[in-house]
């Protein structure tokens, strides 16, 4: 690059000097449990000797700090941050200005090829070899202090958050090897920029080119799923995006089928956490579009956690289960399962309760489209069930939208 382009090294003397005085009157004090200084490692990455990959490393690790609640990155202030990132959008526009041409590259793209194969050795180093059975974190770290995988992951999630559609396709086979090496971490920290990153990924690159890595990787989400509740969501989020991605036009995958499975026995172990639940809650939904009527291999296993959380302390919960119950009535009409009856039971005593609730005309204008669906789609067995219950006179608006649904339903017959 350098022998290339001969005025990008002066021009990245200017932008990198005020970022190095800027940083050496930030305060700094190293956490007991750090083995590493994080503010060191700045400096040499901004020394006057380095070279522009070096100064790329830095604005990243600076730039991430922040999204970072993280120990190693939190001293450093939101000024210095958006300083690397005006510097390195600076140098990005002195690079492109230096081709000839009128072609517009990426720089941050440029350098993955050089940056990332490091980064990937640096996340490495204080990975777990499983093929010593001996080998634990505490020995891991021993090699190398997991610290410097930390700053690496963070760093590789920064450079693939610049690259978006369609160039991120073309780096695939720099990308996900190195995505894949923080995902075996064991520190949730670098797991989590892995998760992000491969978020960033499906969102970002056309199905096809995952294809060659489609079975890997989607292991490693399975494989990724018990994870820590710091990192729950991005798990999920980035199981639901691939797997979605990449089996797109096969809903009887075995890796949906497992997916599945590894989520709700993972749920089932901790139905009452509501950070893990909401978040499912949220983003399970295109796993469901996608496999549709199939969903009813689950429903013994999906229906009993939908029925506890309907009564939970929480209304987002609440009106999240109502809104994926709908989705599954919706793709499944409930065909032959054991639930209907129990459904329609558990919608009433909620009807009843959200009188209590903050959320009470949205709760109840859900249960309404609910049973309203239910009637529709299963008939004579919707209208035995709600029998006992049509006389109630704490559902009389019930069984008025109900009543004029059905009226509707004959008119339009």
């Amino acid at each position: 690059m350098s022998n290339s382009l001969p005025d990008l090294h002066s021009h990245l003397s200017q932008l990198r000097k005020p970022i190095l005085d800027s940083l050496s009157k930030t305060p700094y004090t190293p956490q007991e449990t750090s083995t590493i200084s994080v503010k060191s490692t700045l400096e040499s990455l901004l020394s006057i000797e380095s070279p522009v990959k070096d100064f790329a490393l830095a604005c990243a690790l600076l730039s991430s700090s922040r999204c970072s609640t993280h120990e190693l990155l939190t001293w450093i202030p939101s000024q210095l941050s958006t300083a690397a990132e005006t510097a390195f959008s600076d140098l990005s526009q002195a690079y492109n200005d230096a081709l000839p041409g009128r072609e517009k590259r990426n720089l941050a793209g440029d350098l993955m090829p050089e940056i990332l194969p490091v980064l990937k050795d640096k996340i490495k180093e204080s990975s777990i070899d499983k093929s010593d059975e001996t080998d634990e974190f505490s020995a891991a770290s021993a090699r190398a202090p997991v610290g410097f995988a930390i700053l690496a992951a963070y760093q590789f999630r920064w450079f693939v958050s610049q690259i978006e559609y369609p160039d991120l396709g073309k780096m695939i086979i720099l990308v996900v090897p190195c995505a894949l090496t923080c995902l075996d971490h064991w520190s949730p920290e670098v797991k989590g920029q892995g998760m992000i990153s491969f978020i960033h990924v499906a969102k970002n690159v056309k199905a096809v080119e995952l294809d060659s890595y489609g079975d890997v990787i989607l292991d490693a989400c399975c494989q990724n799923i018990a994870s820590d509740d710091e990192i729950w969501q991005y798990v999920v989020e980035m199981s639901v995006l691939l797997v979605t991605c990449i089996q797109r036009d096969n809903p009887r995958s075995l890796w949906f089928e497992k997916m599945l499975n590894e989520m709700l026995s993972h749920l089932e172990r901790q139905p009452r956490n509501k950070e893990r639940r909401i978040a499912w809650l949220k983003l399970i939904e295109p796993i469901f579009n996608s496999i549709g009527l199939l969903i009813l291999a689950h429903i013994r296993r999906i229906f009993p956690l939908f029925f506890q959380w309907m009564h939970v302390d929480d209304d987002e919960t609440i009106l999240l289960v109502l809104k994926r119950v709908q989705t599954v009535v919706r793709l499944t009409w409930l065909r032959h399962t054991p639930y209907v009856e129990r459904l329609l039971d558990e919608l009433v005593v909620l009807f009843k309760e959200a009188a209590l609730r903050k959320a009470r005309e949205e709760i109840r204008t859900d249960i309404r489209n609910l049973l309203i669906m239910l009637q529709q789609c299963k008939g004579l067995q919707f209208e035995r069930a709600w029998n006992k219950h049509q006389d109630d006179p704490n559902l009389t608006s019930l069984a008025c939208n109900l009543s004029a649904s059905r009226e509707y339903t004959r008119c339009q017959a």
